[in-house]
């Protein structure tokens, strides 16, 4: 097996203006997380968030330190969150096993110091989607199974975006210093994600798309709401979003994505809403 990193700096408003396709894309769009045998991390400067994937095959994959953690282990100074993406597999932390179905989740603490990725099957692989943010406290480990989520049903197929929003790395289910994780997975028929689009400047968030179907793609819609940008995106391709942009997406069929923030607070609520009538 073998690491993998790139650094992200953060881009102020002003510079994504100019961007072309092919600059906005290089700047936010991850599109080789899940590499067979391989762990590959994103490093933003957006909050120090992280974004990775391991997707063993072959073998184990063990939870290494990069260099511009500069750390004895990687979660030393940082709390992490998992949510498969992929087929069945466990995680092993400090030696304790955790099963983890497709589309559970799990939360790994400050001061983990032995992780450890399998997949069930190498024909049917485990897609481990992480995130990451620095830590303060430790807290305890924990599995949240995708039917012990709080679900929220949103939206409606009449606006093309009927939705079940599954909170499953979040107060009350999980105690975090600042990470949050969840799902979102759009009806039959339904399309639209995110609407009314909105901002929250205390908090950056990366999505991951998974469940788009062949010759399928999702519009990712970001910027300013005064000056939106898109990026177009495949299956298991994830996209930084600044905590100056709104984040939302249109597809060519349903699909899922996950959601991860950090940032200034944990108040899932706080956003400033852009009508829809309001976008540029």
């Amino acid at each position: 097996m073998s690491t993998k990193y790139e650094t992200r700096y953060a881009s102020s408003p002003q510079a994504v203006k100019k961007y072309d396709t092919q600059e906005l894309r290089d700047e936010f769009l991850i599109p080789d997380l899940m590499q067979g045998d391989n762990i590959k991390w994103v490093y933003t400067h957006y909050d120090r968030y992280m974004a990775g994937g391991a997707m063993p095959i072959a073998e184990a994959l063990s939870l290494e330190t990069i260099d511009p953690l500069k750390s004895e282990f990687f979660l030393e100074r940082r709390e992490m969150g998992i949510i498969n993406a992929g087929g069945a597999g466990t995680v092993i932390a400090d030696g304790e096993e955790f099963a983890m179905a497709h589309k559970d989740a799990l939360y790994l603490g400050k001061g983990v110091k032995d992780v450890v990725f399998k997949s069930d099957d190498s024909n049917k692989p485990a897609k481990f989607y992480m995130n990451s943010a620095p830590a303060h406290t430790a807290y305890p480990t924990k599995h949240v199974a995708k039917v012990d989520a709080n679900k929220i049903e949103l939206g409606s197929l009449e606006t093309a975006n009927h939705r079940t929003v599954s909170q499953m790395i979040i107060g009350g289910i999980v105690t975090t210093c600042q990470l949050q994780m969840g799902m979102t997975e759009l009806k039959t028929g339904s399309v639209w994600n995110t609407m009314p689009a909105h901002v929250h400047d205390r908090r950056m968030e990366i999505y991951y798309y998974l469940d788009i179907m062949d010759e399928q793609a999702v519009c990712h819609f970001m910027g300013q709401p005064q000056e939106t940008r898109h990026i177009w995106m495949q299956n298991h391709e994830a996209v930084i979003s600044p905590p100056w942009s709104i984040h939302s997406g249109s597809g060519t069929s349903n699909y899922t994505f996950i959601w991860g923030m950090a940032g200034e607070n944990l108040d899932y609520g706080d956003m400033d809403v852009a009508k829809i009538t309001d976008l540029r």
